[in-house]
């Protein structure tokens, strides 16, 4: 049989577009190299509980038209992301906020905190940052940074804060309100039943073959368009040296209690402690299992063979990303797209906007759908 798209990747970029293709009356097949769909979304059920085998996902957007997407295939709960950050026995909320400030200093008003934030700004006197460091200092003042930036930043980049440039850090949120809630965005949540669930329904009716290698089904398949959500310096067998990512460890295990942390999300901000963060899965859900699932999160540095997971956009990167890009531009078949294919760190909104984009260029999508 030949399919009119042969899609690399069965995660929320190629599920989208598949499910797109696939009502429009085209021939897709999807594969997957692991041994199931959702790509980093993935969810499995241990205890009960939905866990995030790849890190914490929560959907959040603006995008009306990717809410009214989703909604199709999985009712949302009314999960708010409220992160905790420990630094050593102190607990501070996040993002930077009244009830953070109140907890560092022993004030009450916006007005004091603003005060004390300004006071450290203006004693550094940073007029340029010349690194990720002074950025950040200059933004939210000496406090604020060495308990709940720095060290944190460190573990998450493997590098030196002097040693990352200043871009990485643009703004820093901080809110002069008692509001935990993380995001901004109008919508969000967690799907009842897990992302895996949402996925299906997504992929209902598609062909998908797992445990399938791009390289070893490429020359036994016929189709007219690829589809590649793999990294694009792979597909390109790194003939210009391999883009540099981030890639994360996890150690998940079944505690047995009901209640380990309290939180969904805690992030350990200090360098005596190994892993970034430790995810407790059951309160995405309001859980109420008789024992819980922990997954701590330890960062390290991306080596050819292991998941990359986010892409280290600095200059030379991105230099080295354009070079991709023109080998692209150059193909007439295959499209690239996700986070790897496009060598940017997307969020769950922005990887199926993507989708849209893509979709509506090659006419699979009207704007209106």
């Amino acid at each position: 049989m030949k399919y009119d798209y042969l899609i690399v990747g069965a995660g929320l970029y190629g599920a989208t577009f598949a499910q797109f293709a696939h009502e429009k009356g085209k021939s897709v097949l999807v594969i997957d190299k692991r041994d199931h769909i959702g790509g980093n979304i993935y969810t499995k059920t241990i205890e009960g509980i939905n866990v995030h085998q790849y890190g914490a996902h929560i959907f959040h957007t603006s995008n009306k038209s990717v809410w009214n997407y989703v909604n199709q295939f999985a009712e949302f709960n009314n999960y708010i992301n409220a992160p905790v950050a420990r630094y050593h026995d102190e607990l501070y909320n996040l993002p930077f906020n009244m009830n953070t400030f109140s907890k560092m200093w022993n004030i009450v008003t916006p007005a004091q905190a603003k005060a004390i934030i300004q006071e450290q700004i203006d004693a550094l006197n940073i007029r340029e940052p010349k690194n990720l460091e002074e950025q950040a200092l200059s933004l939210v003042g000496k406090d604020v940074y060495t308990k709940l930036v720095k060290e944190y930043t460190e573990k998450q980049w493997g590098r030196d804060c002097k040693e990352l440039p200043a871009f990485i850090i643009k703004r820093l949120p901080v809110r002069f309100t008692y509001d935990n809630n993380y995001f901004n965005d109008r919508y969000q949540g967690i799907p009842i039943g897990g992302y895996t669930e949402m996925v299906e329904k997504m992929l209902s009716g598609v062909e998908v073959r797992l445990n399938c290698d791009f390289e070893s089904i490429k020359d036994q398949v016929e189709y007219d368009t690829l589809v590649y959500t793999g990294s694009i310096d792979g597909y390109y067998h790194y003939c210009y040296g391999p883009l540099q990512y981030r890639s994360v460890m996890f150690e998940t295990e079944v505690v047995d209690c009901d209640n380990y942390q309290g939180n969904a999300v805690v992030n350990y901000t200090s360098h005596d402690v190994a892993y970034t963060r430790i995810i407790e899965h059951k309160h995405f859900e309001f859980g109420t299992q008789p024992k819980t699932v922990i997954s701590k999160e330890y960062s390290h540095e991306w080596k050819p063979g292991e998941e990359p997971y986010y892409p280290l956009n600095d200059q030379a990167n991105n230099a080295l990303y354009e070079q991709y890009l023109k080998l692209a531009q150059q193909e007439d078949h295959v499209i690239f797209g996700g986070r790897l294919g496009k060598y940017k760190y997307y969020d769950m909104d922005k990887v199926i906007a993507d989708a849209f984009n893509d979709l509506e260029t090659i006419g699979l999508k009207t704007k209106d759908e």
